[in-house]
């Protein structure tokens, strides 16, 4: 739970990052040719590094089922704390954009060996993800909240480096941790396949081995191949999804809330009087300001901590595809009305905002819950490994997409193209719902 509040704290400030950059640079010079910093060209670098965040955590599962979770947990720590501080170092664009590039790397990691220490680690699974998820959702919120804070009194750099300590405090506690990494596993059910059948039933895949451990890549490949011939190649798809429309739609929300009535800027000296403001340091001629639309972010991504516990809940009382049908249907209606919300006012767009925030992370736990019905035990590592490879790696294009439409098109297109991947889902999501009803028959 400390890791993977970590990990977001991280992943959420970045966004805020973002509306930063794009004011404060001009271009990206690469030696030979220089790039003017839009929105496009900016998602593409924020791409990169989320991109890693993403294909890491394939090679990331492979290692799991190597040498456990303890291990990678606390690399990915120091390895985040190591790249913020690169961040808060950054003369150029080029700098930020490898401090990202070293921030995916690191974190890539973490998913796989954290949910993998969960699935086989808790029998309660279900709520086990969601007080997890809670967790993730504390680091998502506070983390986009305090760097708000922050900025309000210092240089962006200066947050980055601030916000690289918290990471160094956990990995040190994570050399220290111990835990049994396997005390959910009954041995016999896995050697059974779950039921003393040797296989699994409604469209979901069982092991006859209580661990894989995948030393070449001949045998990836297989174990690959084993992985996606059944059910799991369908929940692979409902995890792109997932992750094309999170990534669509809060890499850029600073920036697009920005423009809208109600997120103008509010001048620190206008709120506190000057006996505050002189105390924080802050000058009667200073340019600093409450940027409303980053509080309104923040709170979107608190608000999914119910959603995470929602998720969660449900995956253990309802059958996970069901949850996905209605998850996913949630959030292509959200990106129908968002807009329209918008313009009807400030009150609209709070309620909207707030069932977004609660949406985006109530799928999480549900297509977590899933990948662990459509995969074998003893390649549960691989499997989330794929899973955070399409959440994120592919997922990361979301961000790429989204800076393409708003510097090419307009913000309609960019969320009826997320109401899109939200159908998809749900679309899946009915297919292997049905699918599982004609087998249990």
């Amino acid at each position: 739970m400390l890791a993977h509040g970590m990990v977001h704290t991280y992943e959420l400030s970045i966004p805020i990052f973002v509306s930063i950059w794009l004011v404060e640079f001009d271009v990206i010079s690469l030696g030979f040719t220089e790039l003017p910093v839009t929105q496009a060209t900016l998602g593409l670098i924020v791409t990169v590094g989320y991109g890693l965040f993403g294909v890491g955590a394939l090679p990331g599962g492979v290692l799991v089922d190597r040498i456990g979770s303890g291990r990678l947990i606390t690399l990915c720590l120091f390895g985040m704390a190591g790249s913020f501080v690169l961040l808060g170092l950054s003369p150029n664009l080029l700098v930020v954009g490898f401090a990202l590039v070293l921030w995916g790397v690191a974190a890539s990691v973490y998913h796989p060996a954290g949910l993998t220490l969960l699935s086989k680690g808790v029998t309660a699974r279900g709520t086990g993800f969601a007080y997890h998820g809670i967790a993730g959702n504390i680091g998502i919120g506070l983390g986009p909240l305090v760097t708000a804070i922050l900025l309000l009194f210092v240089d962006w750099t200066v947050v980055a480096l601030l916000l690289a300590a918290p990471a160094l405090v956990a990995g040190a506690y994570a050399m220290r941790a111990e835990f049994d990494e396997t005390a959910a596993v009954d041995t016999a059910a896995v050697r059974d396949g779950g039921d003393g059948s040797g296989g699994g039933t409604d469209g979901s895949v069982s092991d006859d081995r209580g661990a894989t451990e995948i030393a070449s890549f001949s045998e990836f490949l297989t174990e690959s191949r084993r992985l996606f011939l059944g059910g799991f190649a369908l929940v692979f798809v409902v995890v792109m999804a997932s992750g094309l429309y999170y990534r669509g739609v809060l890499t850029f929300l600073p920036n697009l809330l920005e423009s809208l009535p109600g997120f103008e800027p509010i001048p620190l000296t206008s709120v506190f009087p000057p006996v505050v403001t002189d105390a924080l340091g802050v000058q009667p001629e200073s340019t600093r300001a409450i940027n409303p639309e980053r509080y309104f972010y923040s709170g979107l991504l608190i608000v999914g901590v119910l959603g995470q516990y929602i998720g969660g809940k449900l995956s253990d009382r309802i059958p996970v595809e069901a949850g996905l049908v209605g998850g996913f249907g949630l959030l292509a209606v959200l990106a129908v009305v968002f807009l329209p919300a918008a313009n009807a006012g400030l009150a609209p767009l709070l309620v909207v905002g707030a069932v977004l925030g609660c949406a985006l992370f109530l799928v999480q736990p549900l297509y977590q819950a899933t990948v662990a019905e459509y995969s074998p035990p003893g390649t549960r590592g691989l499997s989330y490994g794929f899973t955070y490879l399409g959440v994120f790696g592919v997922g990361a294009l979301g961000g790429a997409i989204a800076g393409g439409i708003l510097t090419y098109s307009t913000p309609t297109v960019l969320f009826a193209t997320l109401a899109v991947f939200g159908a998809v889902g749900s679309g899946v999501g009915l297919y292997l719902l049905r699918r599982r009803r004609r087998t249990a028959v």
